[in-house]
This record gives structure tokens, C-alpha cells and sequence, in this order.
């Protein structure tokens, strides 16, 4: 299978991710395809209403309703010179669209930039936003060819979330002062994800933890806070492991993952990755047992290696 993933570039505060398509039909076609607000909505997310013209206001909306307001509804185009280069924003993400002819076609450059200003458009999203746009640009190419647009999965599709997580490292904890943490952008909310996390119950302190909230690398204690659907945190060793499912636009959750005074924190690092790419993975039906030894012991080389 070719590489066809997008990259992800720094730029400042902000993160561009870029993708890059080499087509077969011509620049007039694509530039249709990827402008005119009746064809967007072949692969475009949100149906657009617009004037075509540089400065023109743009209105976003879902299922034939524009009331989103001005969070997630407004947006103007910044620059437009058919054939070659349509950019406009969308709330306060950028996008830019570019058409490069070439001899049997055009190659098509699709940006945006995240401002990494919140849950909607910081790092942590590029795991839900990458796979999307990707997704996007899938129904593009079959609407171009001709072809049935791809079925479209409501929770994305688990091998390419895993794909984008992997390449651009989001899966990965760091240490901090204290310890070590992760955080996950999770596409599901916080019912889904607590009822798996807690297995169906409320945990209460002086409660073991569940199951699913430990793995075999330590000894977990008694649970010393818990809110149902937000908080579960229990003792380990001389310190605590503590899940926060915070909130998240504009879909799921934002699961933060963090364990104090970590005996070996390679081996912590590495154990709590694996748990929570199960975790992710599970999230999406795909249940995999048993625990992935030779996984967590690749990561665990690999943060040993790193310096501290």
C-alpha cells in the first residue's frame, strides 16, 4: 500500500496538516469539484452557501440547517484565482486548496492549519482530524472518478486513526515534574468511554479499581477519588493514578491520563501507551487479548532511550 497519509508540520503555536493527491482528470474539473458549493458537498463535511469571490462571506451548516452560530457556522473566503488557489476560513481553522496542472492531470495540495487554541484544532486532535480530512479526500477522488462515494464509518476507521496516531506520535506520554502523562482525543463520549474505563459501575473511594482502569506492570491500591463519567484516580505504590474524561469540541472526549512517582518511568510510559492504544482500539469494537507483550516492551526500549 502506497503512503498516502498526510504530513504534519509546526508553524509556530499552530500545526499544518497537509495532504497531497496526483489526479487524473483536468485542473477545470478538480477546481469545480473542490469550489462550487453543490459539488463540495460530494466530500466536504459541512454544506457551505457562499458567493465565489475573494472577501465573500461563508456560512457552514449540517443536514440543510446554517443556525451553528458564529463557533462553528462562519467563515469567509481569503483568496480565490480559479484555477489554481481557493483558501478560506472556517471558523478559526485555515484551509487552502491548490491545483498544479501537469501533463496527464493536476496534482491537488490540500492544507490546514490548526491553531492549536483548543480541543477543536490542537495536537492531540490531529488524531480525529487527520483520519477525517483523509476520509474527505477519499469521497473527492471517487466523486472526480466517477465512482460510488466511500462508505463513510459513524466512529472513523480504527486502522487509519491507528496509522496517523503512529506516524505522528500521538499516542506517546511525557514526563512531567511529577510523573507521566498522556492525553487522548477520543471521537467517543464520555458514556462510552467511562462505561468501558469502569466497566459498567460508579466506583466509589475505598474501592478496588477496576479492571480496565490497570494493567499487569503495577500494583494498584484502593480508589481515592471518583466521579462517574469525569474522574477516577486510585493509590499506586507512593503515588496515584488518576483518568480525567474532560470535554471536547466538537465531538467525544478528552481522555488525560496521568500517574505520579512511577517506579521505572520507561516501563510505565510504555505499559499505560499500550493500555490506552487497547483501550482505543476496544473503544471501536476491536477487542484484543492477549496484552501485547512485545509491543510494550519495543516502547519501552524506546522511552528508555530518550533523554530525561
Amino acid at each position: 500500500m502506497s503512503d498516502d497519509l498526510g504530513t504534519l508540520h509546526p508553524q509556530g503555536d499552530a500545526y499544518v496538516l497537509r495532504f497531497e493527491r496526483t489526479l487524473r482528470h483536468p485542473v477545470e474539473k478538480v477546481w469545480r469539484a473542490v469550489t462550487e458549493p453543490a459539488e463540495m458537498a460530494h466530500w466536504f463535511p459541512a454544506q457551505v452557501r457562499t458567493e465565489l469571490r475573494a472577501g465573500a462571506a461563508m456560512r457552514f451548516g449540517f443536514d440543510g440547517h446554517f443556525d451553528l452560530g458564529d463557533r462553528f457556522g462562519e467563515g469567509e473566503i481569503l483568496e480565490y484565482d480559479p484555477p489554481k488557489v481557493y483558501a478560506f476560513r472556517w471558523a478559526h481553522e485555515i484551509f487552502r486548496i491548490e491545483l498544479i496542472p501537469h501533463d496527464s492531470g493536476c496534482t491537488l495540495v490540500f492544507s490546514t492549519t490548526l491553531p492549536g487554541t483548543d480541543t477543536t484544532c490542537d495536537l492531540p486532535s490531529v488524531a480525529r482530524t487527520a483520519p477525517g480530512w483523509h476520509e474527505c479526500l477519499g469521497a473527492l477522488l471517487a466523486r472526480l472518478d466517477g465512482a460510488p462515494a466511500p462508505q463513510q464509518r459513524a466512529d472513523f476507521n480504527l486502522p487509519l486513526i491507528e496509522r496517523y496516531v503512529e506516524r505522528f506520535g500521538l499516542a506517546e506520554g511525557t514526563d512531567t515534574a511529577t510523573g507521566i502523562r498522556f492525553e487522548r482525543d477520543l471521537i467517543h463520549g464520555h458514556e462510552k468511554v467511562w462505561a468501558l474505563l469502569a466497566e459498567g459501575t460508579d466506583p466509589e473511594p475505598g474501592d478496588q479499581p477496576p479492571l480496565p482502569a490497570t494493567h499487569g506492570y503495577l500494583t494498584p491500591g484502593p480508589v481515592t477519588e471518583a466521579e462517574p463519567r469525569r474522574v477516577l484516580e486510585y493509590a499506586c505504590g507512593t503515588g496515584r493514578v488518576r483518568f480525567e474524561l474532560r470535554d471536547q469540541e466538537p465531538i467525544g472526549c478528552r481522555l488525560v491520563l496521568t500517574q505520579t512517582a512511577p517506579g521505572d518511568r520507561a516501563e510505565a510510559l510504555a505499559a499505560w501507551q499500550t493500555h490506552l492504544e487497547l483501550l482505543v482500539a476496544a473503544l471501536h469494537g476491536d477487542i484484543r487479548c492477549p496484552w501485547p507483550s512485545e509491543r510494550t516492551e519495543k516502547l519501552r526500549e524506546r522511552y528508555a532511550q530518550q533523554p530525561t
